[in-house]
């Protein structure tokens, strides 16, 4: 079916969090409940069934500098993947996406603002999904070894891991956002309303992404 040139774009809803701050509990209620078509053009979609295993964690690439080898490819996925949520906007499909930004790569690479330009004239929400150091490392306890991953594993009574903790210090700078949730304090179907409310009221002026977009 042709798309009429008088189809008003999709909403987009990015979530930028930590890793178990929640993001994804958010993103399956907004498909679930929100009107419309809700299309998930998240990390975790993009990492484990889009990137090919060789080059991953791709846009997952962690706080720190692990990978330089990594860091041009990641440039270009996170370009590809903001070109296409703009294209699904355009096409008047709706999308929600989790991400875990940050700068904190061998050196800086400015992704976040290049995303924001890529959204230009689109109604696009940032909303910030926060979460305290401690509730996180209870996350990570409650899932087990089996799912913690290699690259860290969490123990009863010992300190947060350095990952852990790099994610917690970079993944909110420059915390410019439209909206900013604690999904300690709130469930995630509260949070869900949260974002639901401000959709119905409109976008702020200017957005997040606006302001973001124009910084050096």
């Amino acid at each position: 079916m042709a798309v009429s040139e008088d189809t008003p774009p999709g909403h987009i809803v990015i979530l930028n969090g930590a890793p178990r701050s929640g993001k994804s509990s958010i993103v399956e209620l907004i498909q679930a409940e929100f009107e419309g078509v809700w299309v998930n053009l998240g990390v975790d979609a993009y990492v484990r069934h889009v990137t090919p295993p060789r080059y991953r964690p791709g846009i997952g690439l962690r706080p720190g500098g692990e990978r330089p080898d990594l860091e041009p490819l990641v440039q270009r996925f996170y370009a590809a993947l903001y070109a296409s949520i703009a294209a699904h906007s355009r096409m008047g499909l709706n999308v929600v996406a989790e991400f875990g930004h940050h700068d904190a790569y061998s050196q800086p690479l400015g992704i976040l603002a290049d995303c924001a330009r890529r959204l230009a004239g689109l109604p696009a929400l940032f909303v910030g999904v926060r979460c305290p150091l401690d509730v996180v490392m209870q996350r990570r306890l409650a899932e087990g070894p089996e799912r913690q991953g290699t690259y860290v594993r969490v123990e009863a009574g010992v300190p947060a891991p350095a990952p852990v903790v790099a994610w917690q210090e970079q993944v909110h700078r420059p915390g410019i956002y439209d909206l900013e949730i604690d999904t300690s304090v709130s469930s995630p179907e509260a949070c869900a309303e949260q974002i639901r409310r401000l959709l119905a009221k409109g976008l702020p002026h200017p957005t997040a992404f606006e302001k973001i977009a124009s910084r050096d």
